[in-house]
């Protein structure tokens, strides 16, 4: 069985081919183009470089979300073009769920977090003492909310994803005890999200069912409601 898994919800662009084996092939890219520039060229050079024909892939597995709207959107139209193009269906991934298999096996508690401005995080919490398990609710939370929380769960934790340049000190500061993912796994990776599609076969669906996790509103609306709200007191 092979899939085509894709993430372009964060800073990342990640493409990749898997199998029940192994990794095929992976191209992830965190650089200064936008996802729409190459998110197509990665999955072209997948093809080539595998010499794969891409109705060979089973399902296409695509992250869903939490993440940039426009980045979700980008991924979630390629996902669809591809699936409705090749007959296949899509297996959705939340993008918390791929960050933090990352450190899959750890002995800390994993927690993913993915910088949503205003000074909070897109997050959640895993554990890996029984398999891969999450163990808190997807969250827009404030991140002296969530430190709160992990600490009053266990300070042996692990962070990682775009929100730890962002706040990195204040995790530090919070307590000595918190660390950080090495580099070469802090980011989002197409290949950890097609692992764990590989164990949700179930979930996948036809391409018009896919649905895109938000957890908040985007800023164009919650700007239009501050907005109204401020003519409603004139």
């Amino acid at each position: 069985m092979k899939i085509l898994a894709l993430d372009s919800t964060g800073l990342v662009a990640s493409a990749a081919l898997i199998d029940e084996n192994k990794t095929i092939a992976e191209f992830t890219t965190n650089y200064k183009k936008t996802h729409s520039q190459t998110l197509m060229p990665m999955i072209e050079q997948l093809r080539n470089i595998t010499e794969t024909d891409l109705s060979e892939v089973d399902y296409i597995a695509c992250a869903c979300g939490p993440g940039s709207f426009t980045g979700l959107r980008i991924g979630a139209a390629t996902a669809k073009g591809l699936a409705h193009g090749l007959d296949k269906k899509i297996i959705p991934i939340p993008t918390l769920d791929g960050l933090a298999y990352n450190m899959y096996g750890s002995d800390r508690l994993i927690v993913p977090i993915m910088d949503a401005r205003r000074n909070q995080v897109y997050t959640s919490i895993y554990s890996c003492a029984d398999g891969f398990e999450r163990v808190a609710d997807y969250m827009a939370c404030d991140i002296a909310e969530l430190l709160a929380h992990v600490a009053s769960l266990d300070e042996n934790a692990v962070f990682l994803g775009d929100g730890v340049p962002v706040f990195r000190e204040r995790i530090r500061a919070y307590s000595s005890d918190f660390s950080f993912a090495p580099v070469c796994a802090n980011m989002q990776r197409a290949a950890c999200i097609g692992a764990l599609a590989l164990e949700r076969l179930d979930t996948a669906v036809e391409p018009n069912a896919l649905e895109i996790l938000y957890l908040r509103k985007s800023q164009a609306e919650r700007e239009l409601e501050e907005k109204n709200a401020d003519n409603s007191h004139e």
